[in-house]
């Protein structure tokens, strides 16, 4: 069956909403919480629920003050951001150890998001977490499926209540009716939690990346007359970032530029005092293509930690879909790429890695990368996605009388 804007929905789906919780709508960098929730919005009415942080609450009045402002904007309607999506707010006091605040945020958030989903039109409806921290809300929103699409190990990321993260993690992963898998280091562990796991790795928006090769692309001006090579990064530059790898590869080959797109999170002094290292801050989504025109080769320079070793890099299938050269370092998922990708294990495997990747022919194993990638679009991944969850809701509903095979 198809739906007004001419995209498939399984019959099963007919008619159903979802109430979406995920990482904020608003943030610098699009996640694939963002992208599946858009393709969702394409087929099926959506309500995204910005979820509050993870990290762990502090005491201060300034904590306090925050906490009860978002609390206020929550009373707001849901902001309508498509033809099926809206979006809201629905913070928790992140004083958890407080008698009482974990009563008040099961009590405050059940009746916030039921209400922003009256306001928003949306009766019938599935629940879908992206985060774990507001699984406390899993059947407890009159949902007929409880779907977790479980996208990193959360409680390895910086600054966050581990305990706590990993308690939340460990309960939504029990209690969902339909479990999806992005990190393939974490799918054992998440079939032992629950019988109905479903691998699901990410994708990319191929076409948009795909641009980077494009003859008709531009790169942005402040790009365009850096001196060549250019070692290109996109991305937050986080706690995650090996930010003493780039200092080092920077200093190795002076004559490189070494250009880094995103948003800084940490104190990056370092590279800062360096000539040949180039800071564009934080740039739209939409614009990547063209700054990834201007590299000669990108790079993945993680931190090895356990964050990393359970991570499903977005960034990964982006660079391949540009066909530019990758040197990253190892983990499960971008080691299913080892074909297209050259991996490096140290400081000087990384630097000989980029070494043979700037002296590759121009264009040599492009369109190999582009290919790799070529069939792993969001469109599809979400199809995928939403067949087994038909699946599993036709699983879970009475038979209707008469239609037994005799």
């Amino acid at each position: 069956m198809t739906d007004p804007r001419g995209e498939s929905l399984p019959g099963a789906l007919q008619g159903l909403g979802v109430l979406y919780f995920g990482n904020d709508w608003y943030g610098e960098n699009r996640t694939s919480s963002h992208h599946v929730a858009r393709r969702l919005a394409g087929r099926m009415p959506v309500l995204y629920v910005d979820s509050p942080g993870m990290r762990a609450p502090g005491a201060s009045g300034r904590d306090f003050k925050r906490a009860f402002a978002k609390l206020a904007a929550s009373l707001r309607s849901p902001r309508r951001l498509d033809a099926r999506l809206w979006h809201c707010t629905v913070p928790q006091l992140p004083f958890r150890r407080i008698p009482g605040v974990a009563a008040f945020n099961r009590t405050f958030g059940r009746w916030a998001v039921r209400r922003a989903a009256r306001l928003a039109g949306i009766g019938p409806r599935l629940s879908w977490f992206v985060v774990p921290h507001p699984g406390f809300l899993a059947g407890q929103l009159d949902e007929e499926l409880c779907v977790y699409y479980c996208i990193d190990d959360y409680a390895a990321h910086p600054g966050v209540d581990a305990a706590a993260i990993e308690r939340c993690d460990r309960e939504l992963s029990r209690r969902a009716d339909l479990l999806f898998v992005a990190p393939p280091a974490l799918l054992e562990a998440k079939q032992a939690q629950n019988a109905n796991v479903v691998a699901a790795p990410h994708g990319v928006d191929a076409e948009l990346f795909a641009a980077a090769s494009a003859p008709s692309t531009t790169i942005p001006a402040a790009a365009a007359a850096l001196p060549r090579p250019v070692v290109g990064f996109f991305g937050s530059l986080h706690e995650w970032i090996d930010v003493p790898l780039l200092e080092w590869l920077a200093r190795q080959r002076p004559d490189w530029t070494f250009l880094l797109v995103g948003h800084a999170h940490v104190p990056l002094a370092g590279l800062r005092e360096l000539g040949n290292v180039h800071l564009a801050g934080a740039q739209p989504y939409q614009d990547l293509p063209r700054w990834a025109k201007a590299f000669d080769v990108a790079i993945i320079p993680y931190r090895l930690n356990r964050q990393v070793a359970n991570a499903n890099p977005l960034k990964l299938r982006e660079y391949l879909a540009t066909g530019k050269p990758v040197v990253s370092v190892r983990n499960p998922e971008i080691e299913k790429f080892g074909r297209w990708v050259r991996i490096a294990d140290g400081r000087d495997a990384f630097l000989a890695a980029l070494d043979a990747a700037i002296h590759e022919p121009d264009g040599d194993g492009a369109q190999a990368r582009m290919a790799a990638v070529a069939d792993q679009g969001w469109d599809r991944r979400v199809e995928d996605v939403l067949d087994a969850v038909a699946a599993r809701l036709e699983s879970r509903r009475p038979p209707v009388p008469g239609d037994a095979t005799p």
